[in-house]
């Protein structure tokens, strides 16, 4: 049986956590394996063909393959390309190149989601600089997943981090989401907005936290694939997600391989 709270937000159980953290897991291993095969001169589709065999031999099934008619293992976005970009072998990567990776797997029903941007060799400081602001305001929106906060506290601490930084683009239209038996769940979450508004969390829920940041405008257009979503500016940008736990302990970030232990314990300036 599967709860619902009255805003229809999925609960789970300390169990079903269990199973959620096994398929996190199988994600956070499968992110850290592509991480460190990324080198110039591959291609997005060389990291899909790796990551589909890692999640295969864990049990476990890509969830974006077919999904809506996706047709691989993973989203590759490569410098420009916000989200949802797919791994083809026509283009090689190369030396200053940043790729936004998004991968999902599915193990014995439940889903986990993550995704990292990975410098390709050397790059230019201020895509080093964009990568690390997109992954810091991931980790300040996990930070508000705590029993009684609001939703839109998240959205509000990832813009507040992002808008301290300097001028970056934050896309309106993408978010984060709610995770478990589907891969895509209530709620919808915004990266922005006023906190103390919306549905007021609880234990037991599951969110997928994943800040987009471009280095331009937030202005974007979707390609002629119906997926790849692009910069109007052709600029850079990153973007870094986490599938996070409600706890009374606070959040449990199921993807992280340590939990989120190392960084939810760091200070926040």
């Amino acid at each position: 049986m599967f709860k619902r709270n009255r805003h229809g937000i999925q609960i789970k159980s300390p169990e079903q956590l269990e199973k959620m953290r096994a398929a996190g897991l199988v994600v956070g291993r499968t992110l850290d394996l592509l991480k460190r095969s990324v080198e110039p001169g591959m291609t997005p589709l060389d990291l899909d063909v790796i990551a589909e065999k890692a999640i295969r031999d864990e049990g476990a099934i890509p969830s974006f393959k077919g999904y809506q008619g996706f047709p691989a293992t993973i989203c590759a976005s490569v410098n420009n390309e916000v989200v949802h970009g797919i791994p083809t072998d026509a283009r090689k990567l190369r030396e200053g190149d940043i790729i936004s990776i998004d991968c999902g797997a599915i193990l014995e029903g439940w889903h986990g989601d993550s995704a990292v941007t990975v410098p390709v060799g050397e790059v230019d400081p201020k895509l080093t600089e964009l990568m690390r602001i997109t992954e810091e305001a991931m980790w300040r929106g996990i930070a508000a997943l705590k029993v009684g906060r609001h939703l839109s506290d998240i959205g509000y601490e990832v813009e507040r981090y992002v808008r301290s930084q300097g001028r970056f683009g934050i896309p309106p239209e993408y978010g984060g989401h709610g995770i478990g038996t589907e891969m895509h769940m209530d709620p919808w979450i915004a990266n922005h907005g006023r906190p103390g508004k919306g549905p007021v969390l609880e234990e037991g829920m599951c969110l997928a936290i994943e800040p987009m940041v471009n280095l331009g405008t937030e202005r974007t257009r979707v390609l002629a694939d119906d997926w790849t979503v692009v910069t109007i500016d052709g600029k850079h940008s990153a973007h870094f997600e986490h599938s996070v736990a409600v706890t009374h302990n606070g959040p449990w970030v199921l993807t992280a391989l340590d939990g989120g232990e190392e960084r939810l314990s760091q200070p926040q300036n």
